[in-house]
């Protein structure tokens, strides 16, 4: 890590790691999967991954302690799925151990309700397109581009939304606040244009 360029996806315990940082290998970039303080800290970029329910995710994350060097951390941070909400400030995704709300990171101020799929199959699943904003992260990202979606809850439009999607209601497909940012969709699913906003992620960690 002497070059300080190092790509960091913090081990969560979650199931799709590998293929969030084989998307990153096949751009070349350096990176590894970690759950050491220092190494997290000391990383250009962070990425939280996340698949499975917002409480059992919080968890993992509380009991690696990882919650207040996220909280802390300053270079580019970018939430993947569940990791983007669990950006947000709390969740309704209980997945049945409790009826009171997830807290989350609290980091972009939204919340995480279910999806309203006016009687569409939930899960949201499959290619959908998104409408984007001049946020870095969709640099070269036209709008009506498709990515690839697997979900039941969503992030309502806000302030806070840089890419918004469709599917019996409008959502946010990304959100940002300060160098925290987080994609509903699954990049590393995405072909081309994952590949591209991927790329965008790196190149962010570079200008800092």
């Amino acid at each position: 890590m002497s070059d300080n360029n190092t790509t960091v996806i913090l081990d969560t315990g979650c199931a799709n790691l590998s293929s969030v940082r084989f998307a990153f290998e096949r751009l070349n970039a350096d990176v590894i999967v970690s759950a050491d303080h220092q190494v997290i800290k000391s990383a250009a970029r962070v990425v939280l991954p996340g698949v499975g329910t917002a409480g059992a995710a919080m968890d993992a994350l509380v009991s690696r302690d990882l919650v207040s060097i996220i909280n802390n951390l300053t270079q580019p941070v970018m939430g993947v799925c569940l990791g983007m909400q669990m950006l947000t400030e709390k969740s309704n995704e209980h997945g049945g151990r409790t009826e009171q709300d997830i807290t989350c990171l609290g980091l972009i101020p939204t919340q995480i309700n279910e999806l309203d799929s006016q009687g569409l199959p939930l899960p949201h699943m499959g290619w959908n397109q998104i409408t984007v904003s001049d946020h870095p992260l969709f640099k070269g990202v036209e709008d009506g581009s498709y990515v690839y979606f697997v979900h039941s809850f969503k992030a309502p439009l806000s302030q806070h939304t840089i890419a918004s999607s469709q599917y019996g209601e409008a959502f946010s497909a990304a959100i940002a606040k300060d160098n925290f940012f987080g994609v509903q969709f699954h990049p590393e699913k995405s072909a081309a244009i994952g590949s591209q906003i991927l790329q965008n992620f790196l190149n962010m960690g570079n200008q800092t």
